[in-house]
């Protein structure tokens, strides 16, 4: 069986361990993740697992045969042929093998004394060439390369004629024509739009040999992985199941880490307080050196950076009425022959989360310049509703981010003054931790910039958010602060997203967009795909093509692919089925607010019983007979407390379940 096995893997950097010890073998039939904070050195192991970077100690041992293919995040870059062509280069590796046929062949010829050794050799190869799926290397193509959303007319253009991100969507079709036996893909996901992780996901289910995956969507791990590996501090920990499994494990262990990382902050700060009171004072010298000895052997307990509980509100959204936005007959066309967007009429009603779906090219980008007022070059008629304020987001507001400020600078000037205080931690919500924060603006990354454009946004009292893929560039975590900010805020957003668990958790109403034509689905998206399913498998109707109003069943261009009658019954029977969804949902997030309030009282009062505790332990208070029936009637009252509260919590989370 094909293997990859690292033992005892070391590699430093300087001063700082990346990889200490480290151990894993990955085998065909290995669905892994790799996960850990931002510069935890998850690429860095990646690299050695590929046999590109060498560590400093360990072992590395390779199954013979085994064939190992990897991704990296960026910079692969292709030119000087066509996409087939290029496509046709993945399979080097059995061209290869059948050169080596041939030439064992050509020396058979010549009845070497060798004979056996050769015919054996030639056996192997041959039977190595057609396992990987060479003599199919032309359907393997063909299918990888539309799976990732390459047209066929794209198959004939030079590849020097695709942008950057086309560019990885070559590397990665190529990676995965080979069919290698393990895997090793970092970020697979950064330029796929959700129909091509869509694809992806059921070619990795599908795949036979094995894989380990660096990714930031946590859908497409869910759906792809069933074992993680954590990276932190240098050590790598495993944890089988699927990522939210592990998220949840993860959790319950962060509970045990935090009280004692506490507890072990109070007796570091018991030991500094000492010592800087009494370091100097020549009586007590001797007892600070000693209390200084005690500091230096203690082993600090780090928490990871990607678990730590970082929360954000926006600014109090501006009053606006019910009517947010109204699209009369929205047409737009570039070339004044093909119309992207057709005739779209679209209401937006305060407080909804519409999502804006389609293939590329479909005009989602284009529908939301123009509701931001950004592209102006269209007829049809836009009209605002009262006291509407949009806030406008897209991968161009990097562009806007220049200067010589530092980044921490740069956000506490533009934040409002409620929100100063709390801005170091939403620049950590958005991965600029430590000395990040006091880069100047100049020499940021297009996808810093990005993330500065968008906590930009975020700080300003908007009632109107428009969103063009705002999770590119976030980590996982980064993105749970974007979503519990965006679900808290109190006015309407329109959002772009290729993130599937993003959309999942924000969305509460689909228009979906196809060159020229629009369908507006009332409800989430999981309703959106079960419909899309429902609508493949012929057990319902389709929705009319241009039909924005939810509910209505009206025709406002573009052809009906079901009777108007048929059209109206299935989008009422939609309405009603997300209506239900709506309320069921509103009620579990109730619950788990009570919850988190029965448990956040739970905690204060447990506090409370322990320092009534610590106190009853002071001589001066049990030997006094008055102060200690009064402190444990207070006791014995917060007992009680407790075992309310404890019985509160049971049955609010067993409603939940």
């Amino acid at each position: 069986m094909a293997f990859v096995q690292f033992s005892q893997v070391s590699l430093a950097f300087g001063d700082r361990d990346i990889l200490k010890d480290v151990s894993v073998n990955l085998q065909a039939g290995t669905k892994a993740a790799l996960t850990g904070a931002n510069g935890a050195g998850k690429s860095t192991l990646i690299k050695v697992m590929a046999g590109l970077a060498k560590p400093d100690s360990g072992q590395r041992v390779v199954q013979k045969n085994t064939r190992i293919g990897y991704l990296p995040q960026s910079g692969l870059t292709h030119s000087g042929c066509t996409l087939l062509e290029e496509a046709d280069r993945a399979f080097q590796f059995g061209y290869d093998m059948q050169a080596e046929i041939d030439r064992i062949g050509d020396e058979l010829t010549a009845n070497p004394p060798n004979t056996a050794t050769l015919v054996e050799r030639q056996s192997e190869l041959i039977t190595e060439l057609d396992e990987s799926g060479w003599h199919r290397r032309g359907a393997q193509a063909e299918s990888v390369l539309l799976g990732l959303g390459f047209t066929r007319e794209d198959f004939a253009r030079q590849t020097e004629e695709f942008s950057g991100g086309w560019q990885m969507r070559i590397a990665l079709a190529k990676v995965l024509m080979q069919q290698p036996d393990i895997l090793l893909l970092d970020e697979p996901t950064n330029y796929l739009d959700i129909d091509a992780r869509a694809w992806l996901e059921q070619f990795l289910q599908s795949y036979k040999g094995g894989f380990l995956l660096v990714s930031h969507d946590r859908y497409f791990l869910d759906v792809t992985i069933n074992e993680v590996y954590e990276l932190f501090n240098g050590e790598l920990k495993h944890y089988a199941g699927n990522f939210t499994h592990y998220e949840d494990v993860r959790k319950v262990e962060l509970k045990t880490l935090i009280a004692a990382y506490e507890q072990q902050q109070q007796e570091i700060q018991h030991l500094e307080d000492f010592i800087n009171r009494f370091g100097a004072k020549a009586t007590k010298a001797a007892q600070a050196q000693d209390r200084q000895k005690q500091l230096d052997k203690i082993v600090r307990i780090e928490i990871p950076e990607s678990l730590k509980q970082i929360h954000f509100t926006f600014p109090p959204a501006p009053h606006a009425g019910k009517l947010v936005l109204r699209m009369n007959g929205i047409t737009k066309s570039y070339d004044g022959v093909h119309n992207v967007i057709d005739n779209l009429d679209l209401t937006l009603e305060n407080g909804e989360r519409l999502v804006v779906t389609g293939h590329n090219g479909a005009g989602k980008s284009t529908l939301l310049r123009i509701i931001a007022g950004e592209d102006r070059n269209f007829t049809g008629e836009i009209i605002p509703g009262a006291g509407v304020q949009t806030g406008y987001f897209s991968q161009d507001s990097a562009e806007t981010i220049t200067g010589s400020r530092s980044i921490v600078d740069y956000v506490e000037g533009i934040a409002p003054f409620e929100l100063v205080p709390k801005v170091r931690g939403m620049l950590g919500a958005f991965l600029f931790r430590g000395d990040d924060v006091f880069k100047s603006l100049n020499v940021l990354s297009g996808g810093e910039k990005s993330r500065v454009a968008l906590l930009q946004l975020l700080l300003r009292p908007v009632n109107l958010l428009v969103l063009d893929e705002p999770t590119n560039h976030l980590d996982m975590h980064s993105k749970d602060v974007l979503m519990d900010a965006l679900e808290d805020f109190g006015g309407t957003v329109v959002f772009v997203s290729h993130d599937r668990g993003f959309i999942e958790g924000l969305a509460t109403r689909v228009l979906e967009l196809t060159p020229g034509h629009f369908r507006n689905f009332p409800g989430d998206y999981r309703y959106y795909q079960e419909r899309l399913e429902a609508e493949r498998a012929g057990t319902v109707g389709e929705f009319s093509m241009g039909t924005t109003s939810a509910g209505s069943g009206t025709e406002a261009g573009g052809s009906v692919l079901a009777s108007p009658s048929f059209s109206e019954q299935a989008q009422n029977a939609g309405q009603s089925s997300w209506e239900e969804e709506k309320r069921r949902k509103a009620d579990r997030r109730r619950l788990e607010k009570d919850v988190e309030r029965i448990e956040q009282q739970i905690g204060e009062t447990e506090n409370q019983k322990k320092a009534l505790e610590e106190r009853m332990a002071r001589p001066e208070v049990y030997s006094d007979g008055e102060k200690c029936r009064q402190i444990q009637k207070n006791i014995s009252e917060l007992a009680a407390k407790l075992d309310e509260l404890n019985a509160q919590w049971e049955c609010a989370a067993e409603k939940i379940q």
